[in-house]
């Protein structure tokens, strides 16, 4: 074959009766006679280079053709640097071929399509359902797991002359001093002293609960109160307890408060330290160093966060210049507390601390048949900030029982005949909740 045949594409065309030649050498002939160039001249492959989508004669990661002369991208690559998905000649990835994932003669790579898939809205829709569905059922037994663990009594009974049912919800609130559930040693840890016998209730209080939306109000009622117990005459108003449980007890409130009482929540002494610690503690800020060696008590002043023994020991201390009406503040100031560390978002939302109080506390709870477990959070938002006092006090007075309280009876009568119709107490009835010092 004659070499004037070489370069036609260049712009001679063979002519039409050429015969058939072997396949030629159409290598570019360089100008001046340089020695022939190869094939066109590539742009330098970027080692590990990678972009958004590939160039070139490829298409942008799903189209065909040989990979392109451009860079590398997610769908296709060149001739020598690998993109996230394809490779040429030598790269490694899930796809194969000229192209690379989506480009050339290569197959798709999976990488990122597999995420998009899972992240679908239908499957989005369908796990978050699935969760729902799993946080219901596991919420619905626990709720009635706890709920089944409270104390049940039948301690609010019908009975001849038993006041009519009033305006709002009043629930009576009990704390004995009954050992029940605690060893010796812990008696011994916690200063109650051993072979106590019987219950007697050192807490007594009213919570009152408007159906007006008027603020709550919780009332303390001394426990040497001295008014008349039925069957048994005048007494001190604990005796009630000690007497016939708290089933005499509600109906001697009843008597001498003119209340209907709706719902009972009593707890005793070992319920109440093991509810202090199961929500870690409870904090208060006292004005003075609060000491009491009998009630083994021994705290400083300043904000501190106390444990169920301590709790326990402040709320039975009487050493005080005015005795059981400091200590019923006190009581009402510590209540709240509890109620607020129990109800706060950091203990409500968390698994690892409701969970394992709610179990501890709903064991120690004893409630009348009706309540349940909602009942029991409703009372837990009115005890958090109420309006509290105690019944307006008339004076000291020693009676064959001992020292007893007599009430300011025209002012008690005012404040439980307001209660009784929803009515906003007046601030002159109430004395309020401080904390104070010991003597």
């Amino acid at each position: 074959m004659s070499n004037d045949r070489e370069g036609w594409y260049q712009g001679d065309k063979p002519a039409p009766d050429s015969a058939y030649e072997p396949t030629r050498d159409y290598r570019v002939q360089a100008p001046g006679g340089a020695r022939p160039a190869g094939w066109p001249n590539q742009p330098p492959a970027k080692s590990g280079s990678t972009g958004r989508r590939g160039d070139g004669f490829g298409g942008s990661g799903s189209g065909t053709g040989y990979g392109g002369y451009g860079s590398a991208g997610q769908g296709g690559s060149g001739y020598g640097s690998a993109g996230q998905s394809g490779t040429s000649y030598g790269g490694t990835s899930a796809g194969s071929g000229y192209g690379g994932a989506g480009g050339g003669y290569g197959t798709p790579g999976g990488g990122r399509r597999g995420w998009r898939r899972w992240l679908r809205p239908k499957r989005i829709l369908l796990i978050l359902g699935t969760l729902v569905v799993v946080l219901a059922i596991l919420g619905t037994y626990l709720y009635f797991n706890v709920n089944g663990k409270l104390n049940r009594a039948n301690v609010l009974t019908a009975y001849s002359g038993r006041p009519a049912p009033t305006a709002g919800t009043n629930w009576l609130i009990t704390g004995s001093d009954s050992r029940g559930g605690l060893t010796r040693a812990q008696e011994a840890q916690l200063a109650l002293g051993h072979n106590v016998a019987g219950s007697r209730s050192d807490t007594i209080m009213v919570l009152h609960i408007p159906a007006n939306g008027n603020p709550p109000v919780l009332v303390s009622i001394p426990r040497d109160s001295y008014v008349p117990i039925p069957g048994y005459g005048r007494n001190k108003i604990n005796a009630a307890y000690a007497l016939g449980g708290p089933k005499l007890l509600a109906e001697t409130v009843q008597n001498v408060t003119g209340l209907y009482i709706n719902h009972y929540l009593g707890i005793g002494l070992g319920g109440l330290v093991d509810s202090v610690n199961a929500v870690g503690g409870v904090r208060i800020c006292l004005p003075a160093a609060v000491k009491d060696p009998l009630a083994g008590l021994n705290l400083p002043k300043g904000c501190q966060n106390l444990n169920g023994g301590q709790v326990l020991s402040f709320v039975r201390t009487r050493n005080f210049p005015l005795g059981d009406l400091q200590r019923e503040q006190d009581q009402r100031l510590l209540l709240s507390a509890l109620l607020k560390k129990m109800t706060s978002p950091g203990t409500l939302f968390n698994p690892f601390a409701i969970i394992p109080a709610a179990n501890s506390i709903a064991g120690t709870l004893d409630v009348d048949p009706s309540v349940q477990l909602t009942d029991l959070y409703s009372v837990a938002q009115a005890l958090r900030n109420p309006v509290s006092t105690s019944v307006p006090f008339g004076y000291f007075e020693n009676t064959s029982v001992g020292s007893v309280i007599r009430w300011n009876s025209a002012k008690a009568l005012q404040l439980f005949g307001d209660l009784a119709k929803d009515k906003a107490v007046p601030k002159s009835l109430l004395t309020g909740t401080t904390l104070q010092g010991t003597a």
